[in-house]
């Protein structure tokens, strides 16, 4: 069955100091955790090592890098590959993020390729979907959605599909204070799920842990994650807060 994940994304903050903080800070609380949950940091490249060896000793924590190239080596200044991240213990990779398709360009084609890469080293993807608010507002979200799924995920077979996390980010409540409404929330992550049960089977679907990822905060998480097919979040600023994402942990369903 899927685990209700709460994956901590610090894109490009902290120092060291504050990496390690932040991190201890986290382990420090006696959240009641049992095997059906999982708490992922996301960490700058810098940290990985330091973070990993901070958690890896509690069954409950993992660590994930926030991109990777698409190649496995090569005259690539400035990347980072599958098989580095792999040698140094990295269990989870965010591929397609909103910001990464953004800013730098990253197609549905190339997430692909991420994708499979990712799992011929055994790392396992986060993978971002999620549409612009052009797109909500014409009311096409359900098919722009559906097309990153189909282009970047639906060529996996349904083994390698039960080793996906997806995260739902609607673009539009990314670093906006918005946040979707729980029946936006709802819908969305069930047509995911009903997708997920057409390409493949009930098994398949049932096995992928569907993250909510648009302004998750300490305040509305655990009514997010009480919505029957929302698995947990993908959470960015509230992260960086111990205290804040203790209780969006909290949240998580029990």
């Amino acid at each position: 069955m899927r685990k209700f994940i709460a994956a901590a994304n610090w894109k490009m903050n902290c120092t060291k100091e504050q990496a390690k903080t932040l991190a201890e800070d986290l382990l420090a609380v006696s959240h009641t955790l049992d095997k059906r949950h999982r708490v992922i940091l996301a960490v700058p490249y810098p940290y990985l090592i330091m973070v990993h060896d901070i958690v890896h000793s509690n069954e409950y924590y993992s660590v994930a890098a926030q991109n990777m190239h698409h190649e496995k080596f090569g005259a690539y200044t400035g990347e980072v590959s599958a098989p580095m991240l792999k040698s140094i213990g990295v269990e989870y990779v965010i591929l397609g993020h909103s910001e990464r398709r953004e800013q730098h360009g990253e197609t549905n084609a190339l997430i692909r390729q991420k994708i499979d890469l990712a799992m011929e080293y055994g790392i396992k993807p986060i993978f971002c979907c999620g549409e612009p608010l052009e797109v909500r507002e014409r009311g096409e979200q359900n098919e722009y959605v559906m097309n990153q799924l189909q282009e970047s995920l639906f060529h996996l077979d349904g083994a390698h599909m039960k080793k996906v996390v997806i995260a739902y980010e609607p673009i539009w409540a990314i670093g906006t204070g918005k946040t979707a409404t729980i029946d936006q929330a709802q819908e969305m992550h069930f047509m995911i799920r009903s997708k997920l049960i057409k390409q493949y089977d009930e098994n398949v679907a049932n096995s992928v842990s569907i993250l909510y990822g648009g302004s998750v905060k300490a305040d509305n998480a655990e009514a997010l994650f009480n919505c029957p097919s929302v698995d947990g979040g993908l959470v960015g600023g509230a992260s960086l807060i111990a205290a804040d994402f203790e209780k969006i942990i909290e949240g998580l369903k029990r």
